[in-house]
């Protein structure tokens, strides 16, 4: 019987050593594929990376309507979703909140801010919360640039949208667009990751 619990003890040590270390390296890294998803969007329709048969690849952001920094980006990813969608990389934006902590990015919340702002882009709740760990998104906003390839959507570019986040007309580096500019003449992204600065993603 000890032999039996001395065993149990060492596997759920072994389990839990193994749940931390997947926690602490978390999210994809540059190169990685990015499994597909399906979330709800705003129109009350499951939305998944597949569904863009003629995509490059995708600008996925991690946003929400309760955060200030998300709030003063969403011109700019709004700017990124009509420059790009038709070169093939549209804006996927999905709202990864606990909605009991922060009622204010509840879908009827998400759906009165995107009809406000005239968002063209979908924008997706992560139901459960279950998605943004598979990233490793922290704040918000937070920006995910794959590549469709043969082999999957490929990790590019993980980061922050630009180098200055209260003053549009002050940015010097915008990393994202200078990303995917990079994916579209075939050379390699000169910065390919960048610290993102936002809101903590409230679980």
């Amino acid at each position: 019987m000890n032999t039996l619990k001395l065993l149990a003890v060492m596997v759920l040590t072994v389990t839990l050593s193994a749940l931390s270390i997947t926690t602490e390296e978390g999210g994809y890294k540059i190169g990685d594929v990015a499994t597909d998803f399906s979330l709800e969007n705003i129109d009350g329709k499951m939305v998944s990376l597949s569904n863009y048969k003629d995509a490059k690849g995708f600008i996925v952001v991690f946003t929400c309507n309760t955060c200030p920094y998300a709030v003063a980006y969403e011109d700019r990813v709004e700017a990124l979703n009509k420059k790009y969608a038709s070169k093939g990389y549209p804006v996927i934006a999905i709202m990864p909140n606990n909605t009991d902590v922060k009622p204010g990015d509840n879908m009827e919340a998400m759906k009165a801010r995107a009809k406000a702002k005239g968002f063209t882009f979908p924008y997706l709740m992560d139901k459960g919360q279950k998605i943004y760990p598979q990233y490793g998104a922290t704040k918000t906003p937070h920006v995910y640039l794959l590549e469709k390839t043969k082999k999957g959507n490929i990790v590019k570019y993980i980061g922050a949208i630009d180098d200055n986040y209260k003053d549009a007309n002050a940015v010097k580096t915008k990393y994202v667009e200078n990303a995917v500019d990079a994916l579209l003449q075939g050379k390699e992204i000169e910065v390919k990751e960048t610290r993102a600065i936002g809101c903590t993603i409230k679980v």
